[in-house]
């Protein structure tokens, strides 16, 4: 019988969650994400050694540098590996700075050229604030296409869709982990509130004709993955990939274009800030993913310096 895995790629572009070379040619996703934390791993691994020395070396003491020269070195590694993309991150502290994500998106995506890879290849990741999103409408226009992550709202869905960024990335498993701490229960199915919330951005989406992709991040257990079936894209750990592509049994498509019926909504800032401040969880866990990633670029960075 045909695994569960193969089942979903039939009607969702299954993207892989990590820089493990290994995973990645064992399950063949069609693109691939990193972060600041996935970095950090890679960081540790031997394989890795020789493009810690040759960033450390190439950015002269500027440390900042030799993280964005490694990321693009595990990307393009990455890269010869799948068919599709490879998303990068900007320095989560940059999040509240338009202008600096810019320059250090066009930064990545030079580095990129430089190493062979076309833009067509990288979506820059972002994280979905305010000007994180206007970053990414103005990098867009630029021809330089974006993944805006740590996206927990309706809200943040709307601005990035209005903003014509490419591809947003909502976080079903930190929404669920949110929940199941606040009410103090556990959450199955099309219950779960993360499926839940991909869920209405797809459908919104589709209802008013968004080309922005939506790719489900972040994922707890394979039912949420089986709840979204259907979704323009999924990113999933290798973890879950291995046992998606272990599991037999017939798997549902979820997701359909035309099942919402949502009125069109349009945000200014205002309009933005307030609806992401009444909203307690995606407030939390949008500053929480921020200060995550922060740290985790820090330890990079040290790790870096160190050998510098």
């Amino acid at each position: 019988m045909t695994s569960k895995l193969d089942q979903l790629k039939q009607f969702t572009t299954v993207v892989a969650d990590t820089g493990d070379m290994d995973a990645i040619a064992r399950l063949q996703p069609v693109d691939a994400t990193t972060n600041p934390s996935l970095l950090l791993k890679a960081a540790a691994l031997p394989r890795y050694a020789e493009h810690l020395a040759s960033a450390t070396a190439q950015a002269q003491g500027d440390v900042g540098l030799a993280c964005d020269l490694f990321a693009v070195a595990v990307g393009n590694e990455i890269l010869k590996l799948i068919p599709g993309r490879i998303s990068t991150e900007v320095d989560a502290r940059l999040s509240f700075d338009k202008q600096a994500m810019v320059q250090r998106a066009e930064r990545l995506i030079g580095l990129y050229q430089q190493a062979g890879i076309e833009r067509e290849r990288v979506l820059i990741k972002i994280a979905a604030t305010w000007e994180g999103i206007r970053a990414a409408e103005e990098l867009e226009k630029a021809g330089i296409q974006t993944n805006l992550t740590l996206l927990f709202s309706f809200t943040q869905a709307v601005a990035c869709a209005e903003a014509g960024v490419f591809l947003i990335s909502p976080f079903v498993g930190r929404i669920y982990d949110w929940y199941k701490k606040h009410e103090g229960r556990d959450y199955l199915g099309a219950e779960d509130p993360g499926v839940q919330s991909v869920t209405r951005i797809y459908n919104y989406y589709k209802a008013h004709d968004y080309k922005t992709v939506v790719m489900g991040a972040s994922f707890r257990n394979i039912g949420q993955i089986e709840a979204l079936a259907g979704c323009d894209r999924l990113t999933i750990s290798p973890e879950l990939l291995g046992q998606l592509a272990e599991t037999d049994g017939t798997l549902a498509r979820r997701l359909t274009p035309g099942a919402g019926s949502e009125p069109r909504v349009t945000l200014d800032e205002k309009a933005f800030r307030w609806g992401l401040n009444e909203d307690a969880m995606a407030t939390e866990k949008l500053a929480e993913g921020i200060r995550q990633f922060a740290r985790d670029q820090e330890k990079l960075e040290a790790l870096l310096a160190a050998k510098s």
